[in-house]
């Protein structure tokens, strides 16, 4: 049986690689023949993971690259498997010796070291590091390439970091048009100036925040899902749970719903220009497990970064006492920012996995002379 690397039936990815290992990449099986791709394609989506201010961000600097090194021939995909990679450059692997015997609060360290033998890779959390979901967006960009040709639109942003929330409705253009102009990918202006100074501030004081993030998919067609084991928003929480530092999935209303009247809760059936629509999307676009034709919505609780510079108390694993420790190296202050496009292209994976399960999608896209 395969280790816990791999994900999806028909558009099945296998990621691979360590924070502080040579690189991180990913295999994508099962993309169709026939999809224009190219790395410029895959680095595009790439760019939109590090924020313009640095001092919002780990000093870490990856340019991230990305090399196609398999699955496509002439500018297309073949059908055959696609393998696309970054390699690590802005290595200090030496940083984490002194910790390797004195996990950190809140990282995967201390489980992984006793599920492998102490043979885990700790240094920058390694296999465990947020560092990885660069392989999820080099396959969401061939997800989110693929969903566009059914029209299908995948759009995450920040709604809250810390204590400071969105306090508005935006229109989907105002999203389009302003995410990726803010550092912390919040669409409006005014808050995300507020996000940022909540960041600036636990940064100053050795701490970090966490926040949500909202995804929108828009134009998904009736009927994407395979109840019950493999409903749509079972899949899509599963994907979004993978994603480091996730610690809460909701669609729709979410936990609102427990303490809401049906009356309140359901989403009116009406006709809107000749098609089937509800008035209202408390259920954020799925019903019973499959898409019912609205906007897909759903929101990530992401928790602080647990790398901090305050003082914390641990273990010391060779001595087997308590110890204190005091996090070095380079760490994000939040790592919301970056999360948002890792959670657009999680998305996006799932709905391209089930879009070709329903057959919504072709195995080959088009003829060729």
């Amino acid at each position: 049986m395969l280790e816990g690397n791999s994900i999806g039936k028909e558009f099945v990815i296998t990621c691979f690689g360590e924070s502080h290992g040579r690189c991180v990449g990913v295999i994508v099986d099962g993309c169709p023949a026939g999809l224009p791709l190219s790395e410029k394609d895959i680095q595009k989506e790439l760019d939109k993971r590090i924020p313009p201010k640095p001092e919002i961000v780990s000093a870490r600097k990856e340019k991230d690259i990305v090399e196609i090194l398999s699955g496509t021939f002439d500018g297309f995909t073949t059908g055959a498997p696609i393998c696309t990679l970054v390699w690590n450059k802005d290595v200090i692997p030496g940083e984490y010796n002194l910790m390797k015997d004195t996990p950190r609060p809140g990282h995967a360290y201390y489980p992984a070291r006793i599920k492998y033998g102490a043979f885990s890779d700790y240094r920058g959390g390694g296999r465990f590091s947020g560092r990885i979901t660069v392989a999820f967006i080099m396959a969401g960009a061939i997800a989110k390439k693929l969903l566009g040709l059914s029209g299908v639109e995948v759009l995450a942003y920040t709604i809250e970091i810390g204590n400071v929330k969105l306090r508005k409705s935006l229109a989907i253009e105002e999203i389009r048009r302003n995410t990726y102009k803010t550092s912390v990918r919040c669409p409006d202006i005014d808050c995300a100036e507020e996000m940022e100074e909540a960041i600036l501030k636990a940064k100053r004081e050795g701490d970090s925040v966490g926040g949500v993030v909202e995804c929108t998919a828009l134009n998904v067609p009736v009927g994407v899902g395979e109840p019950l084991f493999d409903s749509l928003d079972a899949d899509m929480a599963k994907m979004l749970f993978d994603v480091p530092a996730v610690k809460g999935v909701e669609f729709g209303v979410g936990f609102k719903a427990a303490r809401l009247r049906g009356s309140e809760n359901n989403d009116p059936f009406a006709i809107r220009g000749g098609k089937i629509v509800t008035l209202t999307n408390n259920a954020g676009g799925v019903l019973g497990g499959l898409s019912s034709g609205m906007p897909i919505v759903v929101r990530v609780a992401i928790k602080p970064t647990p790398s901090i510079s305050k003082e914390q108390k641990t273990v010391d694993l060779s001595k087997m006492e308590e110890t204190t420790i005091k996090v070095r190296g380079r760490h994000d202050p939040c790592v919301v920012p970056k999360a948002v496009p890792v959670i657009e292209s999680a998305v996006a994976i799932v709905l391209a996995d089930h879009m070709l399960r329903a057959g919504f999608i072709p195995k080959v896209l088009q003829g060729r002379k």
